[in-house]
């Protein structure tokens, strides 16, 4: 029995690990590498693996960098069970749909160029079309329930914590007799997150396969990140002016709305009118409203008193055009909530050209902001921002918070390991090569264990 690793190796996106045990082969995750065009363009690489010999899929969440590229594999030919998470299989609904209308939509613009210049045309990644011809292969499952995938290969899905839905794979393997346990992590959420539960401490494993995105930092704590957030809507307030929180449509979008519930009395939130400016945030959010079998303690007891998680009186969902443009004439007194979150994209941008120019108006950035972005230039303080062939002064006060992050900081990730009661030998994936550096050397260090930093197409034997 073996895995191969052929993607979120050394880097962050792309994940996809084949397992082969039994003569069974295992495709675990399926992800879209994201970042650079130059870096995107390789999601058009065949995939280095047959397709037709697979036996099953696994996937641990809906991101994309996870699950992305799943259209391709039954484009190719695959027709077997994708196994997930039942909350997974309902967030990839909206969020593979939305990516092939992306897709097909780039594929449009890039091919009105290449006309003009005589080059031939390109077909999109896939289509909205074949994105929804995945769907039926999805197996939604439950946590903590083992389920024999096929012959040799016993599956155990536990809450990873990151968002909902998100699991942590136990695998069973047995070959000849003998059976080893592999765990890959999957994403690991942050300690005392909103809404959901802490990751699953799994207490044995022969092998571990752990992510290692933020293995050289520290994240601060929530309570202080709460607190900048109320002080900051306080300072709005006495402004006059509106807020504006560019917000990725899945997980901080429902942190959000969560903690403005939980703090809407300190916060007075009553003198605001909050608008939910996403079609697939709200999509996102009826997701997390269902599957209230995912929460922690905390939020079931919300619910238990009969009162929704997102139920706040003053919150206005915004899916039409109309209704969107509509908030733009609101001067004051509006916190609006729109993706994208790096504000690439999307009506947060719209909401931009409205507001950035106006002195009294308040941008708080509570995501990752990638380099290149428009977000990052905001971070990084940029006087002017370019909106559709416009110059727009930044005048607005632009405000940064640094606590979120759905992904485990290195203390968190290093709790997780120790948790173990044995010391399995560890491969990681899903970071940056000094992220992953920094890990494995506190690994060995603290618990003497044997780690590998994982190599494309490196094959490791269970």
């Amino acid at each position: 029995m073996n895995i191969k690793f052929f993607g979120a190796t050394r880097e962050v996106t792309g994940s996809c690990y084949l397992i082969q045990v039994n003569h069974k082969n295992i495709l675990l995750e399926c992800g879209m590498l994201q970042g650079s065009k130059s870096h995107e363009r390789h999601n058009h690489d065949p995939f280095p693996f047959d397709v037709a010999q697979l036996d099953a899929v696994i996937v641990s969440h809906a991101h994309l960098d996870h699950t992305g590229r799943l259209p391709m594999l039954i484009k190719e030919g695959y027709h077997g069970n994708i196994y997930t998470h039942s909350a997974t299989a309902d967030l990839a609904e909206i969020m593979l749909v939305d990516s092939g209308y992306i897709h097909e939509k780039e594929a449009r613009w890039e091919n009105k160029k290449r006309e003009r210049k005589g080059l031939a045309l390109i077909e999109p990644l896939y289509t909205t079309e074949e994105a929804t011809r995945t769907l039926q292969y999805f197996q939604g499952l439950s946590y903590d329930k083992e389920l024999e995938i096929c012959s040799g290969v016993k599956l155990t899905l536990r809450d990873a914590g990151h968002i909902i839905g998100s699991a942590i794979v136990e695998l069973t393997l047995t070959e000849n007799g003998e059976s080893k346990k592999v765990v890959f992590s999957g994403d690991l959420g942050h300690k005392n997150a909103p809404i959901l539960r802490d990751p699953f401490q799994v207490k044995y494993a022969d092998l571990v396969i752990m992510e290692s995105t933020y293995g050289d930092r520290l994240h601060r704590s929530w309570a202080d990140t709460w607190q900048e957030m109320g002080d900051i809507i306080a300072h709005a307030k006495s402004s006059k002016g509106n807020i504006l929180i560019p917000a990725f449509t899945v997980g901080r979008t429902q942190e959000l709305l969560y903690e403005f519930k939980q703090h809407f009395d300190a916060w007075q939130l009553d003198d605001w009118q909050i608008f939910l400016d996403s079609p697939m945030g709200i999509k996102a959010t009826k997701v997390y409203a269902k599957h209230r079998e995912v929460y922690d303690k905390k939020a079931t007891d919300v619910e238990e008193n009969h009162q929704g998680i997102f139920d706040l009186p003053n919150l206005h969902m915004s899916e039409t055009t109309e209704y969107s443009m509509m908030i733009n004439q609101i001067k004051s007194g509006a916190i609006i909530i729109a993706g994208s979150g790096m504000c690439t994209g999307g009506r947060i941008k719209h909401h931009f050209k409205h507001n950035i120019w106006r002195k009294n108006a308040h941008v708080i950035i509570v995501g990752f902001q990638a380099r290149g972005t428009l977000g990052r230039s905001l971070v990084d303080g940029t006087e002017n921002i370019n909106l559709w062939g416009e110059k727009v002064q930044v005048n607005a006060q632009i405000h940064t918070i640094g606590g979120f992050s759905a992904h485990a900081d290195q203390q968190g990730l290093l709790d997780w390991y120790q948790g173990f009661e044995n010391t399995p030998p560890v491969v990681l994936v899903h970071g940056e090569e000094e992220a992953m550096s920094v890990l494995a050397q506190k690994l060995k260090h603290q618990y003497q264990a044997n780690v590998v930093q994982a190599s494309y197409k490196q094959n490791i034997i269970i």
